[in-house]
């Protein structure tokens, strides 16, 4: 059980990072909402240093009155995206300008994923309007590829993440959208003006590109199913649910059913949520889903899903059971812990490295004057740290450390390990205000850190099942992938913490490509580099 495990305390990193970045909301007095969604981050090793570098999306400039057809000005520095390059004694140095990410349009989300297989990190970007993808070129630098590449979409595009659905070996796209919104459909909610809710507009569809080789892609949405089923899309995350060795797709919505898009295997899909369990709460409603992971938390080998949602709504934890997805948020210990808070970037991360996989979620409500109509609640919160006790969460947040004291308006944040020391560190966006860096403070426990590196399967190994098993016979399990959260992108390498345990017995990783390889007696604390053998 974890309860022998050592304290574990992050440290405030933001003052030390010299990162200088506000994420812009650009408020007006016609309240649009997008101006409430923040923008997200992501960790990505740009240069092949060894060290994960970030970005974050920022807004743009907006004016009362605009239209359908208005564009949100980006042209200011003040709402350009920003590269800041890890110079490796805990300092960042802003490289936006010689990387070519100034970006364009009002932006939300992020994905990274390597999609010609050259071994560096590519970025795609979501935005209001329409998308962007930037190729790597080497040396931190990057260009605009999104015309040739076909994935420019339209419409309100959110979470985003890169996934071999077909597991060809070229990355595929998913992109979620969010609601059939725009400038000149914004309505007058509320007096005083507030955020519109979501219910006021259409659900719309996803969008999904099949991957073609060298960052080109062809837009499958209709004939691979997703249009199907249109929802309120904010957060994505893939993972195997039914461990047939093909990946899947789960979409949080916004007030509107979650969805499970089940990969048939045939380069289709249906959507299965309701039928799985996940669509609603235990009560049978909806709930605000905003931020998103998927993880085995109980270490029975069946991934699990963590939806948060809007305060006195409760965050929903759904437990995988034969194949089956249970709401069991009460009985977790979730639901107390969360029934007053508003949530959106989040994941599942051992951030003591007992072995059980806890939960960090970004805190702060939608609505910036929900303190004048509930005055029970608050726009600016604390974080939140769930630790994991055998499968039971507690809040113990108010001993993890200065970070979790300091309110703020979060919304995307990721997750990886900026010093390569073995333990989790967290970046959280705010909107409209500038984002915080967790740094954890202690890696007493054993770990473990693994890097995919894929031959026939696509050179990140992205979808990769992992199975580990210690000394002791305990199993961990883990996926490989870069997606989840709220409108951000993780470190692709797969965290495991090892308690007081030294040495993996077991390490088996079953690739994409159907190839499945095993090392024995893996020794703790190494970042494990793994490559798919040529078989």
């Amino acid at each position: 059980m974890s309860s022998a495990s050592p304290p574990v305390a992050f440290w405030d990193a933001t003052a030390l990072s010299k990162i200088v970045f506000v994420s812009a909301a650009s408020r007006t007095s016609a309240k649009y909402l997008i101006e409430a969604m923040g923008g997200g981050v992501a960790m990505i090793d740009v240069d092949g240093d060894g060290r994960l570098d970030l970005f974050f999306v920022n807004g743009a400039a907006l004016r009362t009155g605009m239209t359908a057809a208005d564009r949100a000005d980006k042209s200011d520095p003040a709402f350009w995206n920003r590269l800041y390059h890890n110079q490796g004694d805990g300092t960042f140095k802003d490289i936006t300008e010689t990387a070519g990410l100034r970006g364009d349009g009002y932006g939300q989300g992020v994905a990274v994923g390597d999609c010609d297989n050259d071994g560096r990190p590519d970025i795609f970007l979501t935005a209001l309007g329409s998308n962007t993808l930037y190729r790597n070129r080497g040396g931190a630098g990057f260009e605009d590829v999104t015309a040739k590449a076909g994935v420019r979409g339209a419409g309100w595009s959110t979470s985003a993440g890169f996934i071999d659905y077909d597991r060809d070996g070229n990355l595929d796209l998913f992109v979620s959208r969010y609601l059939d919104w725009d400038y000149g459909k914004n309505k007058r909610c509320g007096e005083p003006q507030a955020y519109c809710h979501p219910n006021e507009f259409s659900p719309v569809t996803h969008l999904l590109y099949r991957g073609l080789g060298g960052c080109r892609f062809a837009d499958v949405s209709q004939k691979a199913g997703i249009t199907k089923s249109p929802g309120k899309g904010l957060g994505v995350a893939f993972e195997d649910f039914d461990r047939d060795g093909w990946p899947d797709i789960f979409v949080a919505n916004d007030s509107f059913p979650q969805q499970l898009f089940h990969n048939k295997r045939d380069g289709t899909f249906e959507e299965i949520g309701l039928t799985i369990g996940a669509a609603y709460d235990e009560d049978g409603n909806v709930f605000a889903g905003m931020g998103i992971d998927v993880a085995d938390y109980d270490n029975d080998g069946a991934p699990d899903v963590f939806v948060n949602a809007l305060a006195n709504q409760g965050y929903a934890l759904f437990r995988n059971s034969k194949g089956l997805l249970q709401y069991v948020s009460a009985a977790s210990g979730i639901a107390a812990a969360s029934k007053l808070h508003s949530g959106w970037g989040t994941k599942f991360l051992d951030f003591d490295n007992d072995g059980w996989k806890d939960v960090f979620v970004a805190q702060g409500h939608v609505m910036d004057n929900i303190e004048l109509t509930q005055p029970g609640l608050r726009y600016r919160e604390t974080p939140l740290l769930l630790r994991n006790d055998g499968g039971k969460f507690s809040d113990v947040s108010a001993k993890a450390g200065p970070p979790f004291q300091g309110e703020m308006a979060g919304r995307g944040a990721a997750f990886g390990d900026l010093n390569n020391d073995g333990a989790v560190d967290v970046v959280v966006s705010a909107n409209n205000a500038s984002p915080r860096v967790f740094r954890n403070g202690a890696a007493e426990n054993g770990w473990l850190l693994i890097d995919t590196v894929g031959t026939k399967s696509n050179r990140d190994g992205i979808g990769a099942s992992i199975r580990i098993q210690t000394a002791s016979g305990r199993e961990q399990f883990g996926f490989v992938s870069t997606t989840g959260s709220y409108l951000s992108a993780h470190d692709k390498r797969v965290h495991f913490g090892l308690g007081r345990e030294r040495v993996v017995k077991v390490l088996e990783i079953r690739w994409p490509s159907g190839v499945v390889q095993t090392w024995k007696d893996v020794p703790a604390n190494q970042i494990f580099v793994a490559r798919e053998a040529a078989q």
